[in-house]
């Protein structure tokens, strides 16, 4: 059974940085469209960021322009590099395919500072 292992987030204050990783224990991310999600507490899971195997990448409004993702298939590992960063940011974030979920990993919390 694939895990993912999400990894890199903390306490930042407005306008900070985080670098989210996420690995997977098996050759996954090379060959699926992979996603950032993020929960806010009382709110669903959103998509946040996703990254196809070719390479395209697409982003929620609330994020676009601030936050990058991008993967390392040697690695098995897909990154968020996120910048800007504001207080509706904080959330959980995960990693997870865009279609037949895996298991969710523990997530990493984000927590931007006003």
């Amino acid at each position: 059974q694939v895990q993912l292992v999400e990894s890199g987030g903390g306490l930042v204050h407005t306008g900070g940085s985080l670098r989210l990783s996420c690995a997977a224990s098996r050759n996954i991310v090379s060959i699926n469209t992979m996603g950032w999600y993020r929960q806010a507490p009382g709110k669903q899971r959103e998509l946040v960021a996703s990254i196809t195997s070719g390479g395209s990448t697409n982003y929620a409004d609330s994020v676009k322009g601030r936050f990058t993702i991008s993967r390392d298939n040697a690695k098995n590992t897909v990154y968020l590099q996120m910048n800007s960063l504001k207080p509706e940011d904080t959330a959980v974030y995960y990693c997870n395919r865009l279609t037949f979920f895996l298991p969710w990993g523990q997530g990493t919390q984000v927590t931007v500072s006003s």
